[in-house]
């Protein structure tokens, strides 16, 4: 797994990064306007070769890599390049690939630095006019007729429209100058769906530095601009849409990257996912300056203001192919309805989402094991709740050290590294089993580990290993709710033992559990978050009582209820009064995107399945847009959720900074679970509101199961003030 910008491509990323700082200022960018072009920052951009980066050293090029590139345009946005560079990338690497006297002439004139080259998007026809970027000061441009690849050189420079957002945008009207033939025929045809298919993973990038840019002059201004006696930054209706966006435009930004990772493999949706990430892309940018441009309040409307050019650019940039939608719809065909079409070569991408390679011996046996014991007539493979515990199956993976392979051998585990034990757990997922249990202890177990007095750790964690016992959460109360920190719950000290009493909510597996990780206030007295003492306490203590309280996903929780129950001082997890410390590897270990992209992506292909056989005015519902525009929604923010929950690992091994990612990841996923499975029952019905376990009634399902997934494991309030403070520098919004 690689997840950071590779060392090869890091000075790339800071030459680029440094250049378009200094050269398209917030002036520079201002002064292009309202055409839309720097003359003197594309002559730069000539001298450091930029445009030429896509040609092969053969013809005079860099030959540098789509991701690389991708980086020089991320930089682009960021800044708000006022020149046609990504259209003149594509438009220089068709002509070098195409090769011949004719393109060899065009591409030298470039080289001069007083020619500029673009390309038209749209197929052309005679005498009918397209906008073109860059072709108000274009001296040819490159466009396709649907047989031939033509230059057509320009006379005199196109008629400039004002626009929305610069950009350079000329009325072009094919037939009006005179023709230079690059390439005829699939060749033809070849090369331009290819180039089409790169320009839009470049403009992608420069959205993404666009908006990753206007968010943090959004968030800088929120910090600095005092409301109330406060940062207005402090507020939650500023943080969290500006954490939401922020969480939007680096899952575009790994989407990228993701993608033009299967491009270099050869997945079968690479190009699905060059349309869907053109789309989201788009459609972040659009969020992103509106909400940045927001916090701004007034002062952003104001020209004085540098939030309005990103403003108007993000959407500029965004439509510039058309209607961001036509492009969603464009990948649902082509996942869906098997369209193709070519694509770039995108040269070395030195990224990896997989998880490190290693442990499949230990993967095998976890299959073994669960082959020998797992039974589909008698164990539940469809729930993910506590309610599919099985006991035999617990122990059996339990006696093999496979519960917790990366426990110490003598607390029952195999001492497996992480890689391993990473390939152990996938096995779970593989076969269905959920085992809620499995991960509720081995959080806890990690904290005894951590924490535990000997005596404590001899007493539960073989037991815990072997898989004889398991352990529940005690976190939420209800008054406190996430708030782990507001715990009424008392344990007062007396004598050697402490007596606690109070109640908890939600202690899901408790019905199965021996223990419970309880959070107590021993000093009611300090600020709320130094005055908490963590005890793992037995279960079977008098006093404690277990009620259950029936949810509508059809899953059991527990209220849990401690009357004077008298707690022996070994059960201690920690210092006293110093739980928050305890707490912060336990919260950090239940944050993630988790396995709710498998979900979205299973309903989304139920109903595909069941669109294919529906029929809507005499044709297959599949083909129709609208349902084909729902579907890749799903499709595309199962992605975006799945390459954001494999970033807090590629991170970690990387060795690079926490900046919230597993909260990131999670609200992400969960809020994106609940959006995407309202619609897509909505999609199916009425047949869809009908129970099953299979087919439509796993979206049923999916629908009841997905409102619980904001709310336990830290609700998205609380998750999206960490991201707000972590990822962006806002304040706390929290008390």
């Amino acid at each position: 797994m690689k997840l950071a910008v590779p060392d090869d491509s890091q000075p790339i990323q800071e030459m680029f990064e440094r250049f378009f700082a200094t050269e398209s200022s917030p002036a520079r960018v201002r002064a292009a306007e309202p055409v839309g072009f720097d003359p003197v920052l594309w002559r730069d951009l000539v001298g450091l070769e930029a445009p030429f980066m896509r040609l092969t050293a053969e013809v005079g090029g860099g030959g540098m890599s789509l991701f690389d590139t991708c980086l020089m345009m991320e930089q682009a946005g960021r800044r708000l390049a006022s020149v046609p560079l990504a259209e003149a990338v594509v438009a220089l690497r068709l002509l070098g690939e195409a090769g011949g006297d004719v393109a060899h002439s065009w591409i030298e004139n470039v080289r001069g630095g007083e020619t500029v080259l673009t390309l038209a998007l749209a197929t052309s026809v005679t005498g009918q006019a397209q906008l073109v970027p860059g072709g108000a000061v274009a001296k040819g441009v490159l466009h396709y007729d649907g047989a031939a690849l033509f230059i057509e050189r320009l006379g005199m420079p196109l008629a400039a429209p004002e626009t929305l957002g610069g950009a350079a945008i000329g009325l072009f009207v094919p037939g009006s100058g005179k023709h230079e033939i690059i390439a005829e025929g699939e060749e033809a045809s070849r090369l331009w769906r290819a180039g089409l298919e790169e320009w839009k993973l470049l403009t992608s990038a420069a959205l993404i530095g666009l908006s990753r840019e206007a968010l943090g002059m959004g968030a800088a201004y929120a910090v600095e601009r005092f409301a109330f006696g406060q940062p207005i930054g402090a507020n939650q209706g500023i943080a969290y849409p500006l954490a939401d966006d922020i969480m939007d435009a680096d899952g575009a930004a790994l989407l990228l990257w993701w993608t033009l990772r299967a491009i270099a493999d050869g997945e079968s949706d690479a190009a699905a996912s060059v349309s869907m990430l053109y789309w989201w892309a788009s459609r972040t940018a659009t969020r992103s300056v509106a909400h940045a441009l927001h916090t701004f309040g007034g002062y952003g409307l104001t020209n004085e203001y540098d939030i309005q050019l990103y403003h108007r650019r993000a959407k500029a940039w965004g439509i510039t192919l058309g209607d961001p939608q036509t492009e969603l719809i464009r990948g649902a065909r082509r996942l869906l309805l098997g369209e193709v079409t070519a694509l770039p070569d995108p040269g070395t991408v030195d990224v990896d989402f997989n998880p490190p390679e290693g442990g499949q011996e230990l993967a095998e046996e976890t299959r073994a094991v669960f082959r020998a014991i797992l039974d589909p007539a008698r164990h539940n493979l469809v729930d993910h709740n506590f309610e599919s515990h099985d006991w035999g199956v617990h122990r059996a993976l339990g006696v093999a050290g496979l519960l917790y392979p990366n426990w110490p051998e003598k607390w029952g585990g195999r001492g497996a590294d992480a890689d391993a034990t990473r390939a152990s757990l996938t096995v779970w997922q593989e076969v269905g089993y959920a085992g809620l249990p499995r991960s509720t202890t081995s959080m806890i177990g990690h904290v005894v580990q951590q924490c535990g007095t000997p005596e404590l750790q001899e007493e539960v964690l073989l037991r815990m290993g072997r898989g004889e016992i398991s352990a529940a959460l005690g976190y939420t109360e209800p008054s406190g709710g996430s708030d782990v920190f507001a715990a009424r719950t008392r344990a007062v000290r007396d004598g050697d033992d402490w007596i606690v009493n109070g109640q908890k909510m939600f202690t899901s597996g408790a019905e199965l559990a021996s223990y419970v990780i309880l959070i107590t206030r021993t000093d009611p007295d300090a600020p709320k978050h130094k005055g908490i003492t963590v005890f793992l306490v037995p279960l079977h203590k008098p006093g404690v009582e277990i009620h259950p309280v029936h949810t509508f996903m059809d899953e059991r929780t527990n209220a849990t209820f401690y009357q004077d129950v008298r707690v022996e001082d070994r059960y201690r997890l920690g210092e006293v009064n110093q739980g928050a410390k305890v707490l912060a590897s336990a919260l950090g270990l239940e944050q993630s995107g988790g396995y709710y992209h498998f979900l979205v992506r299973e309903m989304a292909d139920i109903v595909a399945e069941w669109a294919r056989g529906e029929e809507r005015d005499g044709k297959p519902l599949i083909e129709n847009s609208a349902v084909l525009a729902r579907l890749g929604r799903a499709y595309a923010e199962a992605r975006v959720s799945e390459v954001l929950s494999a970033r807090p690992l590629g991170m970690r091994l990387a060795g690079l900074p926490d900046l919230a990612y597993g909260p990131a990841a999670k609200v992400f996923a969960t809020e994106s679970f609940i959006a995407v499975s309202a619609d897509l029952i909505d999609l199916a019905a009425p047949r869809s509101m009908i129970r099953g376990k299979e087919g439509l009634g796993l979206v049923e399902k999916g629908y009841r199961h997905s409102t619980a997934t904001t709310i336990y494991g830290g609700t998205s309030e609380v998750l999206r003030s960490m991201v707000a403070e972590r990822r962006l520098g806002l304040p706390r919004s929290r008390t």
